[in-house]
């Protein structure tokens, strides 16, 4: 499982790492043996039923969390792993020599293939000492980093340049602070580091903001709430918000694409909450009467990309390639990537909008919120994009552990529209350019995005329906 979001490698690397409790014993039949992922960086080895996972380089081997064990079958010889009947992973043989691994929350599988036995490294004990942490460290980024050219960092040249500052009597201090500053020039909203709870850096684009909760967040929701001017109903922690504009408009707002169930519970639980809301938001009788609908992500701080297609699906009556990824394989070289994965937007079941959306983007929509955006623009009618750039960060999260126990996380998946084109770094830029949430704006209680939005929906004969809307 990979979670998308800007409060960043905190919830990626607990997600990741965190210890599973053995369920029932089983086997994994034709999978008992040891596999490595194409692109990863990642070993895996399952006997008896149990799957271990190992971080792995050129220089070091560390397990990444806890064993799991198998927890069910699937057609094919496929084992499902987990704990307390929750699964994490299922693995699909395909060949004797090569699998397909499906973590949960992933939009994309895989692709695993046989290796005779783990690296020996696995076998023995990490030195603990800053010199050996700062080269894991640096070949980690250094196997998986999507794209140092595009940021503009020798990645070499850092190395040369950090790594006399470290030896035997750094402290941790003094590491975690050469860390920081050798990825602080990616500016990466996907790259940090957590030494504990005192010490966490996380990456930026320069220039941008990132949705944390705090004084911003309170004026950004009044500022909302005053420029509707009309009451709008919250769910999922307040994360998703609804309001009935005049004119036949409405006006969807998500602010993030995970914990709708309470911070601890399973992706499912999630899905089944989303599927209630939109069922709430898109009635039959509403969809009918919608003229037009603004989405709402300027403030998003992402979560999972499945959710984000789980909306998307509430919003087109025939299926398209919202996009599609790839991950960045060190086998090939650093311009080596594993086969490209296309990712889908299937109409839902349900009651389904398919009328002029008008999308509302900021430097603050981050992560599974720029996916979202992305899967958005392959819909017939396109949304009109207005309010500025995304912040650039739609590769999901990569957590890794370090030999002195620090968790970090990096970005190693390339993102792409139907087209072939990347917004890693740069952002999804906007069709309508606005300010959004300046401190001008909020001083004036003025929401200029939104105002071009309903300008941009509100029809001209009031009596014309937009949207056919197909209903249950």
């Amino acid at each position: 499982m990979r979670i998308k979001t800007t409060a960043a490698v905190a919830l990626a690397t607990a997600a990741l790492l965190a210890p599973a409790a053995p369920a029932h014993a089983s086997t994994a039949g034709r999978l008992d043996g040891f596999w490595r992922s194409d692109g990863y960086g990642m070993v895996a080895s399952i006997k008896d039923g149990v799957l271990r996972l190992y971080d792995v380089t050129a220089i070091s081997c560390l397990p990444h969390g806890e064993p799991v064990e198998q927890i069910g079958r699937g057609p094919g010889g496929a084992a499902t792993f987990g704990q307390e009947g929750q699964p994490y992973a299922t693995l699909t043989p395909r060949t004797r020599d090569r699998a397909r691994a499906a973590f949960t929350g992933d939009v994309a599988t895989k692709d695993l293939h046989r290796v005779p036995a783990l690296p020996p490294r696995c076998a023995q004990p990490a030195r603990r000492d800053p010199v050996t942490t700062f080269d894991v460290f640096w070949r980690n980024f250094q196997e998986n980093y999507l794209d140092f050219a595009a940021k503009g960092v020798d990645w070499k040249a850092q190395r040369d340049r950090y790594r006399p500052k470290v030896n035997s009597r750094t402290t941790d201090e003094q590491l975690f602070t050469v860390l920081s500053d050798m990825i602080r020039p990616l500016g990466d909203a996907h790259t940090g580091i957590m030494a504990g709870e005192k010490r966490q850096f996380m990456g930026i684009r320069p220039g941008t903001r990132l949705p944390l909760e705090g004084a911003l967040k309170k004026k950004i929701d009044k500022s909302v709430a005053a420029n509707l001017g009309v009451p709008m109903r919250e769910w999922g922690a307040g994360q998703l918000g609804y309001a009935d504009l005049p004119d036949g408009l409405g006006y969807l707002r998500i602010t993030g694409f995970g914990g709708y169930a309470g911070e601890t519970a399973t992706l499912a639980a999630d899905q089944a909450a989303l599927d209630r809301v939109l069922d709430t938001v898109f009635t039959p009788d509403r969809v009918r009467r919608l003229r037009g609908l603004v989405i709402d992500v300027r403030f998003n701080s992402g979560g999972y990309d499945l959710l984000g297609l789980q909306v998307a699906a509430r919003l087109t009556e025939k299926p398209y390639l919202a996009y599609t990824k790839r991950a960045r394989d060190d086998a090939g070289g650093p311009s080596g990537y594993t086969p490209t994965r296309p990712v889908k937007v299937r109409p839902a079941s349900g009651t389904v909008y398919d009328g002029p959306i008008a999308l509302l983007t900021s430097d603050m929509t981050v992560s599974a919120g720029e996916t979202f955006t992305m899967a958005l623009a392959g819909r017939t009618p396109e949304p009109t994009r207005i309010g500025s750039h995304t912040q650039g960060a739609f590769s999901d999260i990569l957590a890794r552990v370090l030999p002195n126990g620090w968790q970090f996380g990096l970005s190693n998946e390339d993102y792409r529209t139907p087209s072939g084109k990347t917004y890693e770094g740069v952002g999804l830029p906007p069709h309508i350019r606005t300010p959004v949430f300046t401190d001008d704006e909020l001083a004036a209680g003025r929401d200029s995005a939104l105002e071009r939005a309903v300008a941009l929906l509100t029809p001209p004969n009031p009596s014309a329906t937009q949207s056919s809307g197909r209903g249950q």
